[in-house]
């Protein structure tokens, strides 16, 4: 098997004196969705913070094309084409659509612009129909897709989604899932993803890992995790969205 796009080994991550991720391994191969599931509080927004270096890991390593990126700024990790659409959206609520667009568009890749917002577009009609709107007049959906869509602009070779469906309608959770899935086969587009959503995550995803407490306690194809007992037990009863 080559090697993976995203390399995290043996991670540990900490606020003060609080343990958050404990020996955290996970791999994310090229074309793949891999997604992270696990309670509240687990520690799954820790690591993908920690991933784009804030906080930076105490112990072990990221690694990303080969790179060690452990130790690098974040800045530095943006310009490596790592793009996250965050929890809690945190879009510019004063700024248009078009202008929230921008703000994550690569200073390399300005040549592209016009055609890069056309795809957001095609992926996303409704900002299109919103593109003058100021951002936060947006409904929680479409500030959502507006996230994923400022993340697409930097052109990333991984993009990072942290809760993409948090406090959405199941409507528009399923419409935002459509265009993950899209992305992936349609641009191959690498997706590692965070999720409460644990049977949206685990029907989208070619692999998965569960989280509990800092620490992977279990891992395997999305389609295995969603059939496991302990799993459907913890994450899935009546849990379908």
């Amino acid at each position: 098997m080559t090697a993976p796009l995203l390399h995290v080994r043996g991670v540990e991550t900490y606020y003060g004196n609080i343990r958050a991720l404990n020996g955290v391994d996970v791999e994310v191969h090229r074309g793949e969705i891999v997604s992270l599931i696990g309670a509240n509080g687990a520690g799954k927004s820790t690591l993908m913070m920690t991933i784009c270096g804030s906080p930076q890991a105490r112990t072990g390593s990221v690694h990303f094309e080969g790179q060690d990126i452990t130790r690098l700024p974040t800045h530095e990790i943006a310009r490596l084409r790592i793009a996250q659409s965050p929890e809690g959206r945190r879009i510019f609520p004063r700024m248009t659509v078009l202008e929230n667009l921008q703000m994550g568009a690569s200073l390399d890749e300005l040549k592209h612009f016009k055609e890069d917002v056309e795809k957001v577009f095609t992926l996303f009609p409704r900002l299109k129909e919103r593109q003058a709107q100021r951002g936060g007049t947006l409904s929680g959906g479409e500030q959502q897709m507006l996230s994923i869509g400022r993340a697409l602009m930097a052109r990333p070779k991984l993009l990072l989604l942290d809760e993409p469906s948090l406090g959405l309608a199941p409507l528009i959770v399923k419409g935002i899932f459509d265009a993950i899935k899209k992305l992936n086969k349609q641009e191959g587009l690498t997706v590692f993803l965070v999720e409460q959503n644990a049977f949206g995550a685990l029907k989208l995803s070619d692999r998965a890992y569960v989280l509990v407490n800092g620490r992977v306690t279990m891992s395997g194809t999305g389609k295995d995790l969603l059939a496991n007992p302990e799993v459907r037990a913890a994450y899935l009863e009546g849990g379908r969205h």
